[in-house]
C-alpha cells in the first residue's frame, strides 16, 4: 500500500496574526470602552458647574437675607449700625457697594428697616398698614417703601412714595407723634403710597442723630406698623 504525501504551505502569519498586527490599537477599542473616555470629563464638567452655580446662589440668597451682621432689632424694626462704617462686615460692604451707599459716621445717619408689622407677618403691598408713634432724636429723617432689593422709588413721583420729617403732619397733642397711612390706594391725612404688589419694606433713615452712636440703642422707641386690612379694605 503505498501513502502519498501532500505538502501544505503554512504562511509564516496567517490572516488573523496579520490583522491582529497591523490593524490600528485605536480602532480595536470596542464602543463600551471607548465611553469612560468622554463620560469622565463631562461629569467633572457637571460637577463644576453645580459647585460654582451652587455657590454663587448660595451667597446671593445670604446677600439678600441679611444686610450684615451686629443687628439690633427694635419690634419690627432692625438696624445695623456698623453696616455704613469703615468696621462693616462682608455682608453690609457687598450691600452698599451694589446700592452705590455713602458712608456715614457714627453720628451721621442710622437706617432701620421693616419687613414685617407689629404681629411678624410679612408687609404686603396687597393690604393697607397704620405707621404711629415717634422717631428717634435725628434732625431730619426719610421713610419709602420698597421691594426688598429694589432702588428707592424716584423723586419724580406723581404719588406720595417718600415722606420726611419736614412734611409729615402731627399730632394735635403735645407729644408730636405722627400717624401715617401705607397703603396702595389713597388715604387722607399722611399718605406713603405703595406701588409693589407683593412683599416689600419700610426703610426709616435718621440723618444728624446721636442714636448711631449710643450704647443705649436697644431701648429706643420705634414706630408702630399695624395691620388695617387687606385687598379692598
Amino acid at each position: 500500500m503505498r501513502y502519498s504525501v501532500q505538502r501544505v504551505r503554512v504562511s509564516p502569519a496567517g490572516p488573523f496574526l496579520r490583522n491582529r498586527i497591523n490593524a490600528n490599537p485605536l480602532a480595536q477599542l470596542s464602543e463600551g470602552q471607548s465611553k469612560p473616555v468622554f463620560r469622565v470629563p463631562f461629569l467633572i464638567a457637571i460637577a463644576l458647574t453645580i459647585a460654582f452655580g451652587g455657590g454663587i446662589w448660595s451667597t446671593l440668597v445670604a446677600l439678600d437675607a441679611t444686610i450684615g451682621f451686629g443687628a439690633i432689632k427694635l419690634g419690627s424694626w432692625e438696624a445695623f449700625p456698623d453696616a455704613q462704617t469703615a468696621q462693616a462686615d462682608p455682608y453690609a460692604k457687598s450691600h452698599r457697594a451694589s446700592a452705590g451707599k455713602l458712608i456715614y459716621a457714627s453720628a451721621e445717619g442710622l437706617t432701620f428697616i421693616a419687613s414685617v408689622d407689629q404681629t411678624g407677618e410679612r408687609l404686603n403691598g396687597n393690604c393697607s398698614y397704620r405707621l404711629t408713634g415717634h422717631t428717634p432724636p435725628a434732625r431730619f429723617w426719610t421713610l419709602f417703601a420698597a421691594a426688598p432689593g429694589a432702588a428707592p422709588p424716584s423723586a419724580q413721583s406723581d404719588l406720595p412714595t417718600a415722606l420726611n420729617s419736614r412734611i409729615v403732619l402731627r399730632n394735635s397733642s403735645s407729644d408730636g407723634g405722627f400717624d401715617i397711612a401705607i397703603s396702595a390706594t389713597a388715604k387722607p391725612g399722611n399718605w406713603l403710597a405703595v406701588t409693589t404688589p407683593g412683599t416689600f419694606r419700610l426703610t426709616l433713615t435718621l440723618f444728624d442723630t446721636p442714636t448711631a452712636g449710643s450704647s443705649g440703642l436697644i431701648d429706643l422707641t420705634m414706630p408702630r406698623i399695624e395691620k388695617t386690612g387687606c385687598g379692598n379694605v
